[in-house]
């Protein structure tokens, strides 16, 4: 799945691909470019069924966001520089899923609640209080700024099994489309 956004062609990365682990830099000024890439980063994550998803995603390492959790896909929101200025002690475990590792759902641990400070497309400060499905997601995509995927909470074992599992899928995949 390639987007197309001006002169830049997106796609998903897949795990295990490096470029996942890459720690995204802050964003040095919300302009056209990353208007733009907001933009196109919603278009995937919609044409991908998702929720959330983030630059390091789209091999764009910057600090950026785009997050979608509603039913009927009519509240975007973008966190550009997001931090998390507080986050609940309690916790909850919950199956996550993730663009970047498609077909894998496992539990994770997350706080219920976060509260995250971020500019928005305007460059103004925003703090969003979130909890719930919104919460989890920010907690996701924020890990992916960090060049980390979910999968990383997950034993060494199970790890294992879905690398290798993506690496054969994405073979087949390869093979399939030289047919």
């Amino acid at each position: 799945m390639t987007q197309t956004t001006s002169s830049t062609q997106l796609s998903i990365l897949r795990y295990p691909d490096p470029r996942l682990n890459t720690v995204a830099k802050p964003v040095a000024a919300v302009d056209a470019r990353i208007r733009a890439l907001a933009d196109a980063m919603f278009e995937i994550m919609y044409e991908a069924a998702g929720i959330g998803l983030a630059a390091t995603q789209v091999d764009v390492h910057e600090r950026l966001v785009v997050i979608d959790v509603s039913e009927d896909r009519d509240q975007p929101m973008v966190l550009i520089n997001p931090e998390i200025i507080w986050a609940s002690p309690e916790t909850r475990m919950g199956d996550e899923g993730c663009l970047s590792v498609p077909g894998i759902y496992d539990g994770v641990e997350r706080s219920i609640a976060v509260k995250v400070q971020a500019l928005d497309l305007d460059g103004k400060l925003q703090v969003h209080a979130a909890e719930g499905m919104l919460a989890v997601c920010i907690q996701h995509e924020m890990d992916h700024l960090m060049g980390k995927v979910f999968v990383q909470y997950l034993s060494p074992l199970k790890r294992n099994r879905i690398k290798t599992k993506m690496v054969k899928q994405k073979k087949d995949e390869e093979r399939d489309a030289e047919r």
